[in-house]
C-alpha cells in the first residue's frame, strides 16, 4: 500500500509539536514545523526539517490563523497536517478545508469532530448509542422558562453548561430557580463570546464526582479502547494531575466504562485517537458519559505507559491509509501511569503565570521515568500561550510504587529561571489523601485553601500584575 503521505506540518507548538514530530521521524515521514515570532527559537523549530514562519506572536494572527497555516503547508509540500490539541485541533470548518486543500487532516472526519465536539449533540448520540449519560436536557434549551421547566425534572443543583464549551470553560452551577434564571443570561452570553456559540445545555451537578475518561482507537470501519485514565484532580476544571487505571472501580465496571466506550466510537464511524470522559460517582458508583475530545490529550502519555501502544504514531499510521494494528484482545493494562502537568506558575501566589528565561533544566532518569517538554536551557517562555512547560510521566508495576518512582522524579526534575509547578506537585505526591486516591473534581481546590502553598496567595485574578509578566487567554485547553 503506498503511503498517502510523506511529509507532515505539525499546527501546533511546544511540548505536542515536539511529540508529534519525533513520532512522525521514527515512522521515516519528514516534518514541518510552524512558529510564531515569539517561537522562532523554540525546540519544535530546531527539531523539524523545515519551518515556516506563519506570523506575530498573539494565537489568532499565528496558530489560529486557518490561511496562513494552509499556505505553510502548500509553501512546504506536506501533504498532511497534524493539528495536536488546542488551537484547531477540534475545529470542523480546519479539517474541511484541509481536505478540500487535497491534504489529509490526521484526525477524525469533519462529521464527527462536529457531532462530537457539539456536547449537546455528543450527549444526544450517546443517548442514541445506549451510554449513560448525566441527567439533563436531551440538547440545546432555548431560554430561561425552558431551563427552569426542565431543572425541575432533572433536580438541582444542575449545570448549564456551553455547548461548545471546553477546557472546563462556559460552566455555571446553580442550586435553585432564581439563580438558574440569573446564571442562564451570564452562560449564553460568555458561550456567545468565548466560543461565538450562545448555546447551553443542562445536567445534574454530581457533587462528589470522579473525573475519568476512556482513550479510544478507531480506523473509520472499528474502534479499539486502551483502558481508561482518571483526572479528577483539577484547579478551576482544568486537569493538573492523572493516573491510569484509576485505582477504585471495579473490573466489572471497568468492562462497562470501556464498552459504552466503544459502542459510542463505533456509532460515529470514529477515525484516530479520542478520548470520551465520563464522570463517576463514588457514592452510587454509576458512570456518565459528559463529552468526547476529538484529538490527542494532553495526558495520553499515561495511556502509552500502561499499554505499551504509541498513540501518536497510531493516530499517523490511520491517516496514512492503513487499518487498525491493534484487536481488542491484544490491549492489556500493565502497572500504573502517574502524569503530572509543570506549568510556569507559581502555585503560591495564586497561580500567578511565569514567562521568562529558563536558564537550567535538569531532567530525571531511571526506568518508568519520562518527561515530555519543549524545554531546553536558553528558552524564554513566552508570554502568548498557555503556560503548560511539559509533563511528568511516571510508570511502575502497582500505584504505591508509582507515587514513590515520582516522588523521586520530582526531586530530581530542575527548571531554573522561572517559577513552576514542581513543589505543588512535590506536596500532592506526600499527600495522605492522594496517596488512598481519596479525591474527586472538587478536592484540589478545598486542599489549596488549607495548604501552606496558596495560604498567602489571592486568586490570580484579583493580583495586579504587568501585561508583560502575564499569559494571554488565548490558551491551549485541553
Amino acid at each position: 500500500m503506498k503511503p498517502a503521505f510523506n511529509k507532515i506540518l505539525v499546527a501546533n507548538r511546544g511540548e505536542i509539536a515536539v511529540r508529534i514530530i519525533r513520532a512522525a521521524r521514527e515512522l521515516g515521514l519528514q516534518t514541518v514545523a510552524i512558529y510564531s515570532d515569539a517561537d522562532a527559537e523554540s525546540l519544535a523549530v530546531q527539531m523539524a526539517d523545515e519551518a515556516v514562519h506563519i506570523g506575530p506572536a498573539r494565537a489568532s494572527k499565528s496558530y489560529l490563523n486557518v490561511d496562513a497555516v494552509l499556505e505553510a503547508a502548500a509553501k512546504s509540500g506536506a501533504g498532511a497536517i497534524h493539528p495536536g490539541y488546542g488551537f484547531l485541533s477540534e475545529n470542523a470548518d480546519f479539517a474541511e478545508r484541509i481536505e478540500a486543500a487535497g491534504l489529509v487532516f490526521v484526525g477524525p472526519t469533519p462529521h464527527a469532530i462536529r457531532t462530537m465536539g457539539d456536547k449537546a449533540a455528543a450527549r444526544a448520540a450517546a443517548m442514541r448509542a445506549g451510554v449513560p449519560t448525566v441527567p439533563g436536557s436531551v440538547g440545546v434549551v432555548a431560554d430561561a422558562d425552558e431551563a427552569a421547566a426542565l431543572a425541575e425534572d432533572i433536580g438541582y443543583p444542575i449545570m448549564i453548561k456551553a455547548s461548545a464549551g471546553g477546557g472546563g470553560r462556559g460552566i455555571r452551577i446553580a442550586h435553585d430557580e432564581s439563580e438558574l434564571r440569573l446564571q442562564f443570561a451570564t452562560a449564553t452570553a460568555e458561550a456567545k463570546a468565548a466560543f461565538g456559540n450562545g448555546e447551553v445545555y443542562l445536567e445534574r451537578f454530581i457533587r462528589r464526582a470522579r473525573h475519568i475518561e476512556v482513550q479510544v482507537l478507531g480506523d473509520g470501519q472499528r474502534a479499539v479502547h486502551c483502558f481508561e485514565r482518571e483526572c479528577s484532580l483539577q484547579r478551576r476544571r482544568q486537569k493538573v494531575w492523572e493516573e491510569a487505571p484509576c485505582a477504585v472501580i471495579s473490573e466489572q465496571t471497568r468492562a462497562e466504562l470501556c464498552e459504552s466506550a466503544l459502542r459510542l466510537a463505533n456509532a460515529v464511524s470514529y477515525r484516530g485517537a479520542g478520548t470520551l470522559e465520563y464522570l463517576y460517582d463514588d457514592d452510587s458508583r454509576e458512570f456518565f458519559f459528559i463529552e468526547m475530545n476529538t484529538r490527542i490529550q494532553v495526558e495520553h502519555p499515561i495511556t502509552e505507559m500502561v499499554t505499551g501502544i504509541d498513540l501518536v504514531k497510531e493516530m499517523i499510521r490511520i491517516a496514512l491509509g492503513f487499518p487498525l494494528s491493534l484487536k481488542q484482545d491484544d490491549i492489556r493494562l500493565q502497572g500504573t501511569a502517574i502524569e503530572v502537568r509543570i506549568n510556569a506558575e507559581n502555585a503560591a501566589k495564586g497561580f500567578m503565570p511565569c514567562p521568562g528565561l529558563v536558564t537550567h533544566v535538569v531532567v530525571p532518569g531511571g526506568p518508568g521515568v519520562r518527561f515530555d517538554s519543549m524545554l531546553i536551557p536558553g528558552y524564554r517562555v513566552p508570554a502568548y500561550y498557555d503556560s503548560l512547560l511539559g509533563k511528568l510521566i511516571v510508570h511502575d508495576r502497582d500505584r504505591p510504587s508509582a507515587l514513590a518512582r515520582m516522588r523521586c522524579a520530582l526531586s530530581e526534575l530542575r527548571v531554573e529561571g522561572i517559577d513552576t509547578t514542581i513543589e505543588l506537585h512535590q506536596a500532592l505526591s506526600v499527600d495522605a489523601a492522594v496517596a488512598k486516591a481519596d479525591f474527586h473534581t472538587g478536592f484540589l481546590e478545598a486542599w489549596l485553601e488549607t495548604h501552606p502553598l496558596a495560604r498567602i496567595a489571592p486568586a490570580a485574578a484579583e493580583l495586579s500584575v504587568p501585561v508583560s509578566a502575564t499569559f494571554t487567554a488565548e490558551k491551549e485547553v485541553a
